[in-house]
């Protein structure tokens, strides 16, 4: 084996490698906290029911139209809301991996972190 790194891999490589890998985890770490900053919104029924989700995943406003509420049929609104979280839930999950994979794709590090 080479004094100081791998067969084929210099030690200064492998110290430059070392950096890279720490500095793509900080930006990694960084853009996290972002995205679980982030809000995303979404509506169901033609705007009768509408949801703000953060990146972490947590519901932060649930506005419903009073037209959309029928007390003989709970169920359709019961489906509006779970519509419009899960969309809005989906939209953030998406720009979650999007993100990611662009910060962990530009080092070719794939998924690694």
């Amino acid at each position: 084996m080479a004094r100081g790194g791998f067969p084929g891999i210099p030690g200064g490589n492998m110290q430059q490698l070392m950096r890279q890998a720490q500095k793509m985890q900080q930006q990694m770490i960084q853009l996290q906290e972002e995205l679980d900053a982030r809000e995303y919104e979404a509506s169901s029924g033609g705007g009768m029911v509408h949801v703000k989700v953060n990146g972490k995943r947590e519901l932060l406003e649930l506005t419903i139209k009073p037209e959309a509420v029928d007390p003989e049929d709970v169920e359709m609104l019961q489906d509006l809301v779970m519509a419009a979280v899960n969309e809005a839930l989906r939209t953030g999950e998406e720009t979650r991996e999007k993100e990611m994979a662009r910060v962990g794709g530009a080092a070719g590090m794939g998924g690694l972190f």
